[in-house]
């Protein structure tokens, strides 16, 4: 959970919201590192500690659910989109496709409030 708060969750909006280029390409980049090894650890299990669905899953998707649409242009999060990950792109599939998770996605109303 530190791991995906740090980098990936926090990560977003500390590169986003960085006011000096040095900081953002520092945040950037963690991010990206941070997705490469989430793309390695998902090359391996289905979930993020294995087989079972966990917190870890769920706090990780809030933010992967959202990165194409927003993070990738206004946070500037762009050096990948996210589908080109092509574990972590199954992953994110796989989630929002389980029982009563898209209805808790609204991309419009995820893409009009950032």
């Amino acid at each position: 959970n530190d791991f995906v708060y740090d980098r990936i969750n926090n990560g977003v909006y500390k590169a986003g919201f960085a006011t000096k280029q040095e900081v953002y390409q520092e945040e950037a980049k963690n991010v990206f590192d941070a997705l490469d090894r989430i793309e390695e650890i998902l090359s391996k299990n289905k979930f993020l500690v294995g087989d079972r669905f966990t917190e870890a899953d769920i706090r990780l998707f809030t933010t992967l659910v959202r990165f194409d649409p927003v993070y990738f242009g206004h946070f500037k999060c762009n050096l990948r989109p996210l589908t080109s990950y092509e574990n972590i792109w199954r992953y994110t599939r796989v989630i929002y496709n389980m029982e009563g998770v898209p209805e808790t996605v609204d991309l419009d109303h995820i893409k009009t409030h950032y």
